[in-house]
């Protein structure tokens, strides 16, 4: 019998938005690509994609061989794990598309793994290219596609995954044992947006999806240039906390042990932000790891300077940052693309240490925002349109199936 491997992926530009999917067939023994799919559906959720690329991909293996056998691999938990049979399926837009998906094989020849976002490239680069041809009001087209260049990244996962199926079932048996076994927060805050198939419960759980990743976002406390509204980033002295500062961390800590939900605490490398984590940490009897992707922008020449300063030295400059998110500031700081990816990079390397925990990410202006930003898939631009107060409080919930929900933002309650 010949062996498959189906890789989809969906997205949509808003959830719901403009949605689109994607979908390759692997050889099962030398991970070469066989067959591809993509299609720009029009407005709908992350879950209605990510199901008709896997449709998508099941029909294509189909048509290469009806007798073979499949592995699903998706980054997408909820869809693998309803597939499965381990979680059932509530929502009506998903019951339909699932039993189509059940209709094209019998069900012996089809299993399904969940794989890490990073290693689903291929069918994630074929739903975002189906998403760009449906923006410019046209369909996927196979011949400008650039998807494969992932072809010698997927056919070295694909080796790697046949030589250790065994240890690779087991872990992720392991993996779903633990998941099931986490409890969500029982804490409650404000919800700012959520998507449309979780019921919120808490900083972030769903019954369909289990227990989230939910970071709790800290900006540290007030330093002497903080009230001066001057730039402090990576680049400049390094202030410590002020009088006030270390009040706030205070209060922040009473707060949050009254709470009771924190299960680990991360911090910026920048003493600011290890001065709060710190006063945290010792209320709650945790300990702090310090991250150096937390740590704020390097704003080069501008640091320690005012808006108005920066303005008055460097006029063009400052018009050409605020104007595009690639520009850094004067004197080679970072632009806030650099830090967009930084970031990014931190996050995902914490969703996979903290799979079901609740987090306290102490860190800085430029790095919360940046977080909330990427949950919300809103443009970088948005950077500019929140505000974020000294010692306040964020929160953002990281689910399975890579949707997230931000459930509050700037809350300062607990410094009045």
């Amino acid at each position: 019998m010949r062996q498959f491997i189906v890789e989809a992926d969906g997205g949509s530009r808003g959830n719901p938005g403009p949605a689109g999917y994607g979908a390759v067939v692997l050889d099962g023994r030398t991970g070469e690509p066989l067959a591809e799919a993509a299609e720009y559906i029009g407005i709908a959720t992350n879950n209605v994609a990510e199901y008709k690329g896997l449709i998508a991909g099941l029909n294509a293996a189909k048509a290469l061989d009806p007798a073979a056998g499949i592995r699903v691999r998706m980054d997408s938990k909820l869809v693998v794990e309803q597939m499965s049979g381990r979680w059932k399926i509530k929502h009506p837009d998903m019951k339909p598309l699932a039993a189509e998906a059940a209709r094209i094989f019998p069900a012996g020849q089809v299993t399904y793994e969940w794989i890490p976002r990073e290693r689903n490239k291929h069918a994630d680069r074929l739903a975002n290219e189906a998403m760009d041809a449906g923006k410019n009001g046209g369909q996927w087209d196979p011949s400008a596609s650039t998807a494969a260049l992932d072809a010698s990244a997927a056919r070295a996962a694909t080796t790697a995954a046949v030589a250790g199926e065994a240890v690779g079932r087991a872990a992720q048996t392991e993996r779903t044992e633990a998941a099931s076994s986490v409890s969500a927060s029982s804490d409650s805050a404000p919800s700012v947006s959520a998507p449309a198939s979780s019921a919120s419960v808490g900083w972030g759980s769903s019954a369909d999806l289990g227990a989230p990743v939910t970071f709790v976002l800290l900006r540290h406390g007030e330093t002497a240039l903080t009230p001066e509204k001057r730039f402090s980033g990576s680049g400049g002295s390094d202030p410590e906390l002020s009088a006030a500062g270390r009040r706030q961390a205070e209060a922040v800590a009473a707060s949050l042990a009254a709470r009771g939900t924190i299960q680990e605490i991360v911090s910026s490398p920048l003493r600011r932000c290890r001065e709060t984590a710190g006063t945290v940490a010792a209320r709650l009897g945790l300990d702090v790891t310090v991250e150096e992707g937390l740590r704020e922008t390097d704003f080069g020449a501008w640091e320690g300077l005012t808006f108005a300063e920066v303005r008055e030295r460097y006029p063009d400059d400052l018009s050409a940052w605020l104007a595009s998110p690639d520009v850094a500031p004067t004197g080679g700081g970072e632009s806030f693309t650099a830090v967009g990816r930084r970031v990014a990079a931190v996050r995902d390397r914490l969703l996979e240490r903290y799979r079901g925990r609740t987090v306290l990410v102490v860190t800085h202006v430029t790095p919360v925002k940046t977080l909330v930003r990427l949950a919300l898939g809103a443009p970088p631009e948005s950077l500019f349109r929140m505000e974020l107060s000294a010692a306040s409080l964020s929160a953002v919930a990281y689910y399975a199936d890579g949707n997230a929900s931000v459930r509050l933002l700037n809350d300062t309650s607990h410094l009045r």
